[in-house]
């Protein structure tokens, strides 16, 4: 089964998140998306406690999408791929946002993702093959036709009436009195 393998912060998970596990689906690149909410990064502040972000991101679990609550722990996404493949026979695929292939070469241990195919999906009318074409021992998927939403999770933190957050997604943060005061 081809798993693509979706890391992040998902602080919250929005309607863009979603759009990318929806597409990955409809048009068959995976069989299954699994979603890892990380419980930090290094770069990341002011992120919710990881139960919450799990439990919000629960709302959309399905048969062919799942979230992962086993591997959040791990410092690098490297240690999730190699994890993963460890404990399963499947075909790991990891899902990067055009944003992310920038400063992919920055990552610490990407070699170690070499083994795995690395889909990278359309953002910011970043040209994607400008930056991969430096990374010879990867295999990419990239994916120039998805039609991407243009909003990050800080963006909607800022203004929680947000169009791009589901309803019970907005529901649950109010319910919880998540992201008041950041």
């Amino acid at each position: 089964m081809k798993i693509g393998v979706y890391v992040g912060s998902f602080n919250p998970v929005h309607k863009g998140h979603m759009k990318i596990v929806e597409y990955l689906l409809d048009r068959k690149v995976v069989d299954k998306v699994l979603i890892v909410p990380t419980l930090g990064y290094w770069d990341k502040q002011n992120l919710v406690d990881l139960n919450h972000r799990i439990n919000m991101l629960k709302i959309f679990e399905k048969e062919n999408i799942k979230i992962d609550t086993t591997h959040n722990k791990c410092t690098y996404t490297c240690e999730i791929m190699e994890k993963l493949s460890e404990e399963t026979n499947d075909e790991y695929y990891l899902i990067l946002g055009a944003d992310n292939i920038v400063q992919f070469g920055k990552w610490e241990y990407n070699e170690r993702l070499s083994p795995y195919k690395i889909i990278v999906m359309n953002r910011n009318k970043i040209d994607i093959n400008s930056y991969i074409e430096n990374y010879e021992m990867w295999d990419f998927i990239v994916l120039n036709d998805f039609d991407c939403i243009n909003v990050s999770s800080s963006e909607i933190r800022k203004d929680l009436n947000n169009k791009y957050l589901d309803k019970r997604v907005f529901d649950y943060i109010y319910a919880n009195n998540l992201y008041h005061g950041i």
